[in-house]
């Protein structure tokens, strides 16, 4: 076995003065905006930064993951029914009503809090392949990710993406396999999935107990054995009891023993790999009912790296002692039902943001006051006054503001962070008001839904302004669009699918070669790009063979 590592011991209560540092969550659940340590650097504060994000195929378990993270550091009493309809008013992650009326997460949601003196902002992600969108600009502003696997399933398509991802951007990745307590593969074969990928395995626990006799986990590190007695529902925290070896083995002499041994084989943990993205961290668990997530919380805080330089535009780190930057990732509407405000998602990436401070937006160059800022926890939101690289601040009612847009304090050199990757969308609807007297409402919406990226918005000389086309990655991306412009903006929207899968860029002489074909459309988007639209790939072709002048070009977008 590998010498065990110091893991942090335990999360916060309501009086360590983690608790009382800005923005920062304690046990209590409040937020407070005193800075307990004023002399910090910048530096130091972002040391004790961990930006993660949770990704997984659908129905892995991330929201449920999500729940049981933030139970253990003791920021919620009780953890949210996360499957089915029922009892999901206590979900912390999917708080949005289309999320608990389908039990599946639409949107990303954030969740900022203490562990010890750790700050985590913590995002679950989507993991509907419709609404990737979302998790790749999420995996954008983070520094790791969990990546969860089903026991059952292993490997999943749209993780297999996600993973493709993170490893294109250098985000490393912990490994967590979730509902070891039900049936599922042997716990090798999983481990050999993952070395399938370039991704090597390192145990930090290891099951006691095949997928569906679960019996407790084995800590790689300290040697020890934890059986777990679980509560109903598993809505508050499992009751460990912590074995020696010896002690485990009089209970469990087989299991502990073929625990022992399959573990062994895999090495222990690779502080290098796991930052190069050629090892991960493994764990085993059942979120469901709140097992071996203690342990999972414990090596975020320990292993995850703190923020580091992010680089702009030119490829010129920005460090994170430099004066105020920070890019948006996420546009959020609806988050509080007695205001139609939109809330911009704002990732630190150097200096030290104050609430009020005037800064500078990127794009425009214009001046933007931060007079509304928010530490986000789920949908509930309080005042934060100050904020760290790798913090997740929400500006409120940033009009001005859209995804992917820098903004810097203007006492220091000008930066710019690379735009956000404009996907290529394979799925497209005409959209019209159904009620006519709606019509500016109608228009406001759609301008909003495209500012969040919610979907991408096309304008055709053929239709007009008033029948604008909405593009997507996914057809569910369509059934939001149609859900928020009647219940935010009370202008019910009627669609018309559309046979067009390909989306491609137009140059001049590429319109002017394709003015009238058929099974082609011509369209702009907000930032004046020409897009050509085409039913399928066969058309493309056959167009290029008649045009071989074409240009045509791909959307090119950060994803695989």
């Amino acid at each position: 076995m590998t010498a065990p590592t110091p893991v942090v011991a335990a999360a916060t209560t309501a009086h360590d003065d983690a608790g009382d540092r800005p923005g920062e969550r304690h046990a209590s659940g409040r937020t407070t905006a005193r800075d307990a340590h004023g002399s910090d650097t910048v530096a130091a504060h972002a040391a004790r930064r961990r930006s993660i994000a949770v990704i997984s195929h659908p129905d892995a378990g991330k929201s449920t993951l999500t729940e049981a993270l933030a139970l253990h550091a003791h920021v919620i009493s009780e953890a949210g029914a996360v499957h089915g309809k029922a009892g999901r008013a206590g979900v912390v992650s999917d708080w949005l009503e289309m999320e608990q009326e389908r039990g599946i997460s639409i949107t990303s949601a954030a969740l900022q809090f203490t562990f010890h003196d750790v700050v985590i902002n913590l995002v679950d992600t989507p993991g509907h392949a419709d609404f990737s969108e979302d998790t790749y600009r999420v995996l954008t502003a983070v520094d790791a990710a969990v990546m969860l696997l089903d026991a059952a399933k292993g490997l999943e398509p749209q993780t297999l993406k996600l993973f493709a991802v993170c490893r294109r951007r250098g985000i490393p990745i912990i490994a967590f396999i979730n509902k070891w307590d039900r049936p599922g593969r042997e716990a090798l074969e999983l481990c050999d999935e993952l070395e399938k990928i370039g991704l090597r395995p390192t145990p930090i626990t290891w099951p006691v107990g095949e997928s569906g006799n679960f019996r407790g986990l084995l800590d790689c590190r300290t040697d020890e054995v934890i059986v777990y007695q679980r509560a109903p529902g598993g809505s508050t925290l499992a009751i460990e009891e912590h074995l020696t070896l010896d002690e485990a083995r009089g209970r469990l002499p087989l299991d502990v023993q073929d625990a022992v041994e399959s573990s062994a084989l895999l090495g222990g943990f690779d502080v290098e790999g796991f930052r190069a993205g050629t090892s991960c961290p493994l764990l085993f668990g059942a979120a469901l009912s709140n097992i071996g997530v203690q342990q999972l919380l414990d090596v975020i805080a320990e292993l995850a790296p703190a923020p580091s330089a992010r680089l702009d535009v030119h490829d010129v780190p920005r460090e994170v002692a430099a004066p105020f930057s920070g890019f948006v990732f996420k546009m959020q509407a609806g988050m509080d039902r007695n205001h139609r405000d939109h809330v911009a998602f704002l990732r630190v990436c150097s200096g030290q943001f104050e609430r009020g401070m005037i800064v500078t937006h990127a794009p425009s160059g214009r001046a933007f006051a931060t007079k509304y800022a928010l530490s986000v926890f789920g949908r509930d939101r309080e005042t934060i006054e100050v904020a760290y690289p790798g913090d997740i601040v929400g500006l409120v009612n940033a009009g001005t503001l859209a995804v992917g847009d820098t903004v810097y304090s203007p006492d220091g050199p000008a930066v710019e962070f690379p735009p956000m990757p404009i996907f290529a969308p394979e799925h497209f609807i005409a959209a019209r008001v159904r009620d006519p007297g709606r019509s500016k409402q109608f228009r406001r919406g759609i301008a909003q839904l495209e500012q969040e990226g919610v979907v991408q918005v096309l304008v055709s000389d053929l239709r007009g302004n008033a029948a604008p086309i909405l593009a997507a990655v996914g057809p569910l991306q369509f059934e939001v669009a149609t859900y928020r412009m009647e219940h935010e903006f009370n202008a019910v929207m009627r669609s018309e699918r559309l046979n067009l899968s390909i989306a491609r860029l137009a140059t001049p002489e590429d319109v002017a070669t394709l003015a009238g074909a058929q099974g082609v459309e011509l369209v702009r988007r907000a930032d004046g790009t020409t897009l050509a639209l085409l039913t399928d790939v066969w058309r493309l072709r056959s167009l290029q063979r008649a045009h071989p002048e074409l240009v045509l070009a791909p959307l090119l977008a950060d994803v695989p």
